[in-house]
């Protein structure tokens, strides 16, 4: 195969723990006999509230096909690469066993929220055995629990470089690291209508610093889609995966196969002008209807002026532009998705 499949979870596979049919017929086709990938496969999500085996463990029992943990990509998977924040002290935010996925991604001294809550009943600054380490980075791997004490506790850290429980100071600008994952404002699960993702977290993150100091919250990398660096790792597994299995040709096209106009659709168009310069040919957006996207409530994607017009749902650091969110394709399901583009490759399994 000279192309590769980077297929959304929410939305595309499952909506919360119920699989969408369309998808296990999908993957019937994706496979030979022996249940070995006919194409290279990568599972990109912006879910981050388990370690990427676990994910797997769920997608192969869902649809009847053993997939590895190689190819999962959740959002915070290109952490690995940000080995110098490794060594040091971390906050980390979000849902799940958060400091085995830390330490997962090689963070060797991370904190969570609720052992910071834990250690500062007394704020006690004197007593050195009841005092945390000087946290100097914060990770938001994705919405946590309890909004209100996240928000209260990370922007503690934010105004006092590092140590809660000193008075807030003016002068720590600009703060110290945040790294955040998931940038969805939305995603869907089984209720009719879409849920509030991380996004939504980061919007009330965001504003309540503003209003506090006037300044604003400065990230050290945003990853999940639509990021490039996203796409960048993702294209690097693809390519790791044809490696492995000895395919000579080249990988020439991307599928990126999604539900989210302004997240799967506008990554894979913003990589799509990366790759140009880059070692693969191209990126193509395949649209499904099985999720956020719903066609009968969505402005018509023609004529351009009314996607002008739309409402701009991704985060606040990534400008709107029309044509990032004009998907190559729209099918109705992953199905039909799988089925479009054997045809466009011209590729008999």
């Amino acid at each position: 195969p000279s192309f590769g499949f980077l297929f959304d979870i929410d939305g595309v596979l499952v909506r919360g723990k119920t699989p969408i049919p369309a998808a296990k017929t999908a993957f019937q086709k994706l496979v030979d006999s022996q249940g070995q990938f006919l194409v290279p496969v990568v599972f990109v999500t912006n879910a981050g509230n388990c370690l990427r085996q676990k994910k797997a463990d769920q997608l192969s029992h869902l649809l009847g096909v053993p997939i590895s943990a190689d190819q999962v990509m959740m959002s915070h998977s290109p952490l690995r690469m940000f080995k110098r924040y490794h060594e040091k002290c971390v906050l980390v935010s979000g849902q799940g066993p958060l400091l085995d996925i830390a330490q997962d991604l090689g963070f060797c001294q991370p904190i969570t929220i609720d052992t910071l809550r834990e250690k500062h009943p007394l704020l006690d600054a004197v007593d050195h055995d009841r005092r945390p380490n000087v946290l100097v980075t914060v990770v938001l791997f994705g919405e946590p629990v309890r909004w209100e004490t996240s928000l209260q506790l990370i922007i503690d850290v934010l105004l006092t470089s590092g140590y809660p429980g000193n008075p807030y100071g003016q002068e720590n600008y600009p703060h110290i690291p945040v790294l955040a994952c998931n940038m969805d404002l939305m995603w869907v699960a089984e209720a009719q209508s879409p849920r509030f993702g991380h996004g939504t977290f980061m919007v009330c993150l965001e504003n309540i610093y503003k209003k506090i100091t006037g300044k604003d919250l400065k990230y050290e990398a945003l990853m999940g889609k639509p990021s490039r660096l996203t796409y960048q790792y993702a294209e690097h597994l693809i390519r790791a995966q044809a490696l492995q299995r000895s395919w000579e040709q080249p990988i020439l096209t991307l599928y990126a196969v999604g539900d989210n106009l302004m997240t799967d659709v506008y990554g894979a168009n913003l990589w799509e002008k990366e790759l140009r310069s880059a070692a693969a040919a191209h990126c193509r957006s395949v649209l499904v209807c099985t999720g956020v996207y719903n066609p009968h409530t969505e402005v018509p994607l023609e004529p351009r002026d009314s996607i002008a017009e739309a409402v701009f749902h991704g985060h606040r650091d990534f400008s709107f532009d029309p044509a990032l969110v004009e998907p190559d394709h729209i099918v109705p399901d992953v199905d039909a998705a799988v089925d479009l583009v054997f045809q466009l490759e011209n590729f008999a399994p």
